[in-house]
């Protein structure tokens, strides 16, 4: 089954945009009942915490149209065999991290809902991790030469190279002078 993988992938990103769609829908919903029962005067246009909740609408409604629209399997229309898996959602780097904004942008917007309008200074978290990442990834290996990731020291018995196995028990029975095992020169 040369499909298998795939499959599996378009599987697993139907589900979650399944899940996408069903997590904006649910924090949206149990943030406004959350206004209407503990905090009816928010829902007013003339109050700052409605706009706010009407901005933090944007990017969550984008960032999951962005990742239904990536993440969604192609068919073909006639048999409907797999075209595309369409982009692996469970794939780290950006899309994390869109996965995250929206996470949080809902958290903001059911905490609003629930506690009040000081929730929203948790979303500040999204701008504070991209400059985290971009001074230790970017600013600091170019203006003071760190690297991001520092290497591990090595200690001194150990090899530099991975080895297998097979690679071990060869190297083995090379130092007992076994004849069976041919060496080559560097």
């Amino acid at each position: 089954m040369a499909n298998a993988s795939a499959k599996r992938t378009a599987q697993q990103n139907a589900e979650a945009i399944k899940n996408l769609r069903l997590g904006l829908l649910v924090s949206g919903a149990l943030s406004v009942v959350l206004r209407l029962l503990f905090r009816r005067g928010s829902l007013a246009p003339t109050q700052l915490s409605f706009w706010i909740y009407v901005l933090s609408l944007v990017p969550s409604v984008f960032l999951s149209r962005y990742l239904e629209r990536i993440g969604s399997p192609r068919r073909d229309p006639t048999t409907g065999t797999l075209i595309s898996a369409g982009e692996d959602l469970s794939r780290p780097g950006i899309i994390e991290w869109c996965f995250d904004v929206i996470y949080i942008t809902w958290a903001c917007q059911v905490g609003s809902g629930a506690f009040g309008q000081w929730v929203w200074w948790l979303y500040l978290i999204i701008p504070l991790y991209a400059v985290f990442k971009l001074w230790s990834g970017v600013i600091s290996p170019m203006f003071f030469g760190r690297s991001a990731a520092a290497p591990a020291p090595e200690v001194e018995g150990e090899a530099k190279e991975p080895t297998s196995k097979r690679q071990e028990k060869l190297r083995k029975r090379s130092e007992r002078g076994d004849p069976r095992v041919r060496t080559q020169a560097r």
